[in-house]
């Protein structure tokens, strides 16, 4: 899907990014795909939420490691975005409140 993204990025003012938290092998391609997403000048102003997924899994990787492999802190030093984690399990529901609060606050503000 990811070729096509930029045919739906009119008028997006959040971008929710999954990660799959007990795919290490998956990591490196997601990091592609999430660089693509913060370079495209269509999503400059984007607020982005990167969500690590299924934290229930014993498998799971810690999102220190995560965000060390990905070398997220300088994503975020480099990126005109505004870029917010959360570590979420969609098949339990943990944490998904806090994505339903953190688009609430993000467009309690938009223009």
């Amino acid at each position: 899907m990811g070729p096509i993204w930029s045919s739906y990025f009119g008028n997006c003012r959040s971008l929710l990014f999954m990660v799959d938290a007990a795919n290490p092998a998956q990591l490196s391609a997601s990091c592609v795909q999430l660089l693509g997403l913060l370079s495209a000048e269509q999503l400059a102003e984007a607020s982005v939420l990167i969500l690590f997924n299924k934290i229930d899994l014993p498998c799971y990787m810690s999102i220190e490691e995560m965000k060390s492999l990905i070398r997220l802190p300088d994503i975020i030093a480099c990126a005109k975005q505004n870029i917010t984690t959360a570590e979420i399990s969609a098949q339990k529901g943990t944490g998904l409140s806090e994505v339903l609060r953190w688009l609430r606050d993000t467009h309690r503000t938009d223009r």
